[in-house]
Order: C-alpha cells, then sequence, then structure tokens
C-alpha cells in the first residue's frame, strides 16, 4: 500500500484469482454479484441523467466499472479512482481477460490516487459516486480510508454531486451508525442487502444508496 498501510498480495488458481491483506480475502474473481450490484443500482437512480458522469472509488477486479459501462449510455463518462499502482497493474497484466478490456473503453479514465481528493477537488461534478474502496464504513485495509465516512466525508462526497446525485456504497456488513451519519450529511437512504454470487447465493453484502434531493 502506498501509505504503508500493509500489503496486498495477488493469488490465482488456474482462472481464479483473490486479493489478499495478510490472511484476509478481500475478494475473488468468483464471486462479484455485490460489485455488481453497486452499478446497477447506481444506475437506475441517475438513468434519467443527460450525459451521466460516474465516479467509481475503487478499481478492484473490474466488476463495478464492467457492470457500469454495460447499463450506461455512450456519451457517459466514468472516472475511477484507485489509489494502489499494483492493482492497476495487475489489471492490465496477470487479471487482463477478468477486465476484459474494460479500461479502455473510450468512456473510461482511470486516475491513480486517493478518490477522497477526486472527490474534494470537484464541486457538482457527478451524477453518481460508488465507494467500493475497502471492506465498509469500518476501513480495514487503510486507516485513512475512515475520512471518507465521517460526516464531514460524507458531506464532501454531498457537495461533489450534482443535483439528484447518488452516493452509493459497497459494504461486507452492516452498519446501523453509518446510516446515520449519511443522514445526519443531508442524505435520503436507502439500505439495501444483496448476495455476493452473481447466482443468488453466498454471503450477504449491503449496498447503502444515498440520494442528494435538490441542490
Amino acid at each position: 500500500m502506498p501509505d504503508g498501510g500493509g500489503e496486498l498480495r495477488l493469488k490465482q488458481r488456474g482462472s481464479e484469482f483473490s486479493i489478499m491483506l495478510g490472511t484476509i480475502e478481500l475478494m475473488n474473481s468468483r464471486l462479484s454479484g455485490s460489485e455488481e450490484q453497486l452499478a446497477r443500482l447506481s444506475y437506475e437512480r441517475i438513468r434519467n441523467h443527460p450525459r451521466p458522469h460516474m465516479l467509481i472509488g475503487g478499481l478492484g477486479m473490474g466488476f463495478t466499472l464492467r457492470a457500469a459501462l454495460a447499463e450506461l449510455p455512450a456519451d457517459a463518462r466514468v472516472t475511477v479512482g484507485e489509489l494502489v499502482p499494483a492493482v492497476v497493474g495487475w489489471a492490465r497484466g496477470p487479471m487482463a481477460e477478468v477486465f476484459g478490456g474494460c479500461l479502455y473503453d473510450p468512456r473510461v479514465t482511470l486516475r491513480e490516487g486517493d478518490v477522497g481528493r477526486l472527490i474534494q477537488s470537484a464541486a457538482s461534478a457527478y451524477d453518481a459516486i460508488l465507494l467500493d474502496v475497502d471492506n465498509g464504513p469500518e476501513g480495514l485495509t487503510r486507516k485513512a480510508n475512515d475520512d471518507l465516512y465521517t460526516v464531514a466525508g460524507l458531506r464532501a462526497a454531498r457537495r461533489g454531486l450534482r443535483p439528484n446525485g447518488v452516493l452509493s456504497v459497497w459494504s461486507s456488513a452492516p452498519d446501523a451508525g453509518f446510516t446515520r451519519r449519511l443522514r445526519d450529511a443531508g442524505f435520503v437512504v436507502e439500505e439495501l442487502k444483496v448476495r455476493a454470487s452473481t447466482r443468488g447465493g453466498g454471503a450477504r453484502h449491503v449496498i447503502w444508496m444515498a440520494r442528494k434531493i435538490g441542490k
């Protein structure tokens, strides 16, 4: 990790990939259902926005990005912020088949760096901000990720959204305190439970859909 927050490792067994932090598996190429739902559910809420611009925090294995590109129109833009250079290297190297060429879609701009800075640097820039940068609001891989999930960080995300935009946050588990912080930051909140597997099985993950109503 660039800031000394630990070491990520990519493991491969046949066609299956895992990204590990120590003994903890952060993601697996067989389980993409909830990450794909993050994109689909977000797009459903901005479907009527002209020329939508989506910010995805966390490249991961590209599941959210690929699902977003499948839904978004040709005139859309997708900015992806990824902090760890090695993850970008894996996407273009050993996991290129998993990514299926989505990084080369003309709608996509990949920015290496902290997604928090992308949020802070632009007011009313995005129709949707999708955060899958950690294990959820309780930072696991990087302490600095916690700043994204404070009331101040959530208010910054709200400022970064266009009117009636949506902040979507993925988590491996529920967090009632985070739901309250979203409301304190001025969002109208839905908390949805989705399955980890595309086939509807596996663990249940949580996605928050936080709407910015009006300006």
